[in-house]
């Protein structure tokens, strides 16, 4: 059966259309309902880390289920993967969306434990996806995509980033942001350093499923800092960590 959703999405600059067309998702592939089993369910409960805004949105929607299985093993995917600077011109659908979002800060366990490893398990990790639509924010608490920015900024993240085509060329670009406070209040001075490992954890497990779904993309460091927190509006304390662009291979 075919889901067909498509949104109008208030937001400050304008109205964000997102057409959301996919396959429905068996309900068992939800990651969400997962149960911890062994040392970790033992753990003390997560914390999570707070929304920035405290509010939720207007126009912000639950994604499409991921799914904690596929037909490509870790094995292929890891001997499968490339940095890939080339791609189709075929926006990537919701699902495929939904699934990297999940890979890179999906939660996997009733106490919130997510799908990269986290430095006390604080979470100073945000994503951000950018498509022709707009920008998004993902907020793993429920697998949702908060609406932040209306229009196609690929190109001003392409300038931002020394004017790499690969930015504006890719169908998505999923942009990891951290929050140094959550870690420092637990691991004072060496919180920024366990921020950038967790950015490489959260990348890594983006780009070994882009490669299980088909796609590919590339990991992408050179950038203005400035640049990118005025052009996604980043609240103060928010810093811009990793781009990584993502499509069909051309």
């Amino acid at each position: 059966m075919l889901l067909a959703r498509r949104m109008a999405v208030a937001t400050a600059t304008g109205i964000w259309m997102v057409a959301l067309s996919t396959a429905a998702i068996a309900a068992t592939g939800d990651a969400r309902g997962l149960t911890a089993t062994g040392p970790a369910a033992a753990a003390q409960p997560v914390v999570q880390p707070p929304l920035l805004d405290r509010v939720m949105r207007e126009g912000t929607t639950p994604l499409p289920t991921p799914l904690d299985s596929g037909a490509v093993s870790v094995e292929t995917a890891l001997a499968r993967r490339r940095s890939v600077r080339e791609f189709a011109e075929r926006p990537l659908t919701a699902a495929e969306i939904s699934q990297l979002l999940w890979a890179a800060q999906g939660v996997t366990s009733t106490d919130g434990r997510r799908t990269a490893p986290s430095a006390g398990a604080l979470y100073p990790l945000e994503i951000y996806v950018a498509t022709a639509e707009g920008v998004g924010h993902h907020l793993p608490a429920g697998h949702l995509l908060e609406p932040r920015l209306s229009g196609d900024l690929r190109s001003r993240l392409s300038r931002a980033a020394l004017s790499q085509p690969s930015v504006s060329a890719a169908p998505a670009i999923f942009i990891i942001t951290g929050v140094a406070e959550r870690t420092r209040v637990k691991y004072g001075d060496r919180a920024e350093r366990y921020i950038w490992l967790e950015a490489g954890h959260a990348a890594q497990n983006l780009l070994l499923q882009a490669t299980a779904l088909g796609l590919a993309g590339v990991p992408i460091g050179a950038f203005s800092d400035e640049a990118l927190r005025r052009e996604l509006n980043l609240p103060n304390g928010e810093m811009p960590l990793y781009l990584v662009p993502i499509g069909a291979p051309r």
